[in-house]
């Protein structure tokens, strides 16, 4: 807000509403301390919106409200810090504005605007546009930031830290690096620059950074060491979407043994996708996996998506609920609602818990540790309506229910609180993630997380700027590793330090009570492993690679076992979104060759190893001219990223310089080959490895950032295994769906 000393609008917040109505209103004596509504006293951004607010600096919205989580318009950081930095207005507002072709002397905030113009804390474009409406983002922010109040006057006694600046632009550097030099960020693997910056967000940024500024003059303190002293500590160990990868198990079982004896008290938590992967789920439906797990003495459990694969079987949720109902530890799930499921409802308790049950489910549970109270909630992804088979049971808002399920633990004295969750650490943001959870919703202290086979090395911080932070971990996929995290907490809960790290499993010895248990289940799977598939194939489907002195590559040119594999693959994704037009696989997937004859369960597994998922693409025809680019760029060197392709046809030019390649590219719709256009929108399938970004694929990792990637978590060997069995006699050919014309 601004008042007489600018000479302008002193009913005027700094963070008001753009409606013009609004502006004309009589204020409204809003104030922390007489509360937002919106703002809860234990929420990250709440001493520094209190502070700011008693300042004069900001102000809520007519209704009450402060709307903290909106992103801050470029125009109102200005008014922010022109108000902070006690900025004077320029005499020659008008003229200093005439730089900007859409801001004049009328606009609302036009003095201010000037001021830090004039001031050189913000400038415009080379087209001369502020953009005044325009979010900001993290980086923009810190080179607003530090001139404005002078930071780097303050960075000069400061040892420089060591900050990942590989993804901030170069004009953003020193003042990204000042920010880490003074602790008012410790995002220092990834700062996520790009990211805009919410409204409490910039409050807190502002806060800190007077704070510091006052420490440094020898002003007040504020709340000092004592606030970030260490009251209490937790450990805990993890692991997710283990997809029944049970050889493993007995090696996972070691590390767990072997960290229990350093930290006897520490939780072992999984966050969901214990089923479907392997045969070990295909032949014992949960029951061998679940023996693991107790055997391990797990503390808890949430639902991955996969825990409902057979929710459309005749049989419906039978097995999940035998997994459930077998278990030696509670299932915790705040957005799910099992009640209209007969396999299930009898499990499931709509309530928090202090005493629960094994073999339940309940909405959330506080579990007492070293006399400290932890409370534990759970959440699924509802993109699992989209990619398995829930059947009967429905789902609640994930913001809703996890706030709901937080402010349950504070009304019961809990402020330490887990969130075990399976809905993915970036994944797609129309449906839920871990850092829009983290960034939405107040009081949650760690995240343990699933879903996007995510390898976290180290946690992941959200909001340590704002003083309240939450960690968040993840520990890739099919127990490759254990996952572990030590938080100490101070007297009001809050994060003050961690530490965490992936315990690599491939090293260690196997546990031999649990290699024990394993082994009749393994047993089994071998006999199954050389079960026929019930496809044959006609003449043998070799996999030919240069190394080998083939003429041709898996890895350069089109193959028969390429094709087949494509093909599996699009006609399973057309199964799940029927506006699938083609499909993609990468040559490096495809690791060996089928022999002539009956097709075994084993052989299909060696030729796709790596337990990949199917995913679909929401792509444009340009996008995807740039994919085939890079696919045939080193023709005819061998490449990995080399793409088989099902639905449509390309031709490329190798004596052409890479970049410059694709001749032509069709597409198969409604039964006839068509160009492909530039501006049109199209649906493609491949594998999650792929989508991802893998084999250099930036612009499939592009899509996969703007959440245009739908992960439908479908094994490929599996699709692959169905699609034979289904032909039954497989003699899939070379068609010339990829022809280099230089050859021909």
């Amino acid at each position: 807000m601004f008042h007489s000393k600018r000479g302008r609008r002193t009913s005027l917040s700094s963070l008001a509403l753009a409606a013009a109505a609004l502006i004309a209103a009589p204020q409204m004596e809003v104030s922390a301390a007489a509360g937002y509504s919106d703002v809860e006293e234990s929420g990250t951004h709440f001493e520094a919106i209190q502070s700011l607010t008693e300042q004069g600096i900001i102000q809520g919205y007519e209704d009450g409200t402060f709307r903290q989580w909106q992103d801050v318009k470029r125009q109102h950081t200005a008014v922010m810090l022109a108000e902070a930095a006690d900025v004077p207005v320029p005499e020659d507002v008008e003229q200093i504005l005439n730089q900007y072709e859409d801001v004049d002397i009328d606009h609302m905030y036009a003095e201010e605007i000037a001021a830090v113009t004039q001031a050189g804390i913000f400038s415009g474009n080379e087209e001369g546009e502020f953009h005044p409406s325009a979010s900001i983002t993290r980086q923009q922010t810190a080179s607003v930031l530090v001139p404005a109040l002078s930071l780097r006057e303050l960075d000069g006694e400061s040892d420089e830290v060591d900050v990942n600046l590989d993804n901030v632009h170069a004009s953003h550097d020193e003042n990204v690096q000042t920010l880490a030099d003074l602790e008012l960020t410790t995002q220092l693997d990834d700062f996520r620059p790009g990211e805009s910056v919410s409204r409490g967000a910039f409050s807190t940024f502002v806060h800190r950074a007077q704070d510091l500024k006052e420490q440094e003059s020898g002003g007040s303190v504020g709340e000092g060491s004592e606030e970030g002293a260490v009251s209490s500590e937790l450990t805990i160990m993890h692991t997710n979407d283990i997809h029944a990868h049970l050889d493993v198990m007995p090696k996972l079982a070691t590390a767990v043994e072997n960290y229990r004896v350093e930290h006897p008290d520490s939780l072992l938590l999984d966050a969901g996708d214990m089923f479907s992967g392997t045969l070990y789920f295909n032949e014992f439906q949960g029951q061998a996996g679940l023996e693991l797990m107790n055997l391990m003495n797990y503390d808890m459990a949430t639902f991955g998506n996969h825990e409902f694969d057979l929710g459309s079987s005749s049989e419906g949720h039978q097995a999940l609920s035998e997994f459930v109902s077998g278990a030696a530890f509670p299932f915790v799930s705040s957005n799910l609602d099992f009640s209209q499921d007969a396999n299930m409802s009898g499990l499931f308790h709509d309530e928090m818990t202090e005493e629960p049950e094994d073999g339940q489910i309940y909405n959330s549970i506080v579990k007492e540790v070293n006399g400290e109270k932890i409370g534990v909630f759970g959440l699924t992804t509802s993109e699992t309506a989209d990619i398995s088979s829930p059947a009967d049971v429905s789902f609640e808002d994930y913001i809703e229910s996890s706030q709901e399920a937080v402010n349950q633990f504070e009304d019961a004295g809990v402020n330490k609180v887990i969130a075990l969750t399976h809905i993915g650490y970036d994944d797609n943001p129309e449906y839920d993630n871990d850092l829009q959870l983290a960034e939405q919703v107040d009081g949650i202290d760690v995240i343990v997380g699933s879903h996007t086979h995510t390898e976290l090395s180290e946690p992941d911080v959200v909001g340590e700027d704002s003083g309240e932070p939450t960690v968040i971990v993840q520990a890739s996929q099919y127990g490759e590793f254990l996952g572990t995290l030590q938080v100490g907490f101070n007297d009001s809960g809050v994060v003050t330090e961690h530490q965490g790290e992936l315990i690599e499993i491939g090293e260690q010895a196997e546990n031999e009570e649990a290699a024990a248990a394993l082994a009749p289940y393994a047993a089994q799977i071998d006999e199954v492993q050389n079960e026929e598939s019930g496809g044959v194939a006609a003449e043998a489907l070799p996999n030919p690679r240069l190394e080998n002195g083939d003429d041709t590559s898996v890895r350069n040119s089109e193959t028969k076992l390429g094709n087949l594999i494509t093909d599996a693959m699009l006609a399973k994704a057309k199964e799940y979104n029927e506006e699938t037009t083609a499909a993609l696989q990468n040559g490096g997937g495809i690791r060996t060759s089928i022999d002539q004859g009956p097709i075994t369960n084993g052989e299909i597994i060696s030729v796709l190893p790596f337990g990949n998922t199917l995913a679909t693409m929401e792509i444009t025809g340009a996008e995807l001219k740039q994919a085939l680019e890079h696919s045939v760029s080193q023709v005819p060197a061998e490449n990995g990223g080399f793409l088989h392709v099902s639905g449509m046809t390309y031709t490329y030019d190798s004596s052409n310089e890479a970049g410059n390649r694709i001749q032509t590219v069709e597409i198969k719709q409604d039964g006839d080959f068509t160009p492909v256009e530039d501006d049109q929108q199209y649906v493609v399938a491949t594998n999650a490895f792929t989508a991802k970004g893998g084999d250099g694929y930036d612009v499939f990792a592009d899509l996969y950032d703007e959440g245009r990637v739908t992960d439908l978590g479908l094994s490929d060997w599996q699709n692959l295994r169905d699609h034979v069995a289904e032909l039954g006699t497989v003699d899939p050919e070379i068609e010339e769906r990829i022809v280099d014309v230089n050859n021909n």
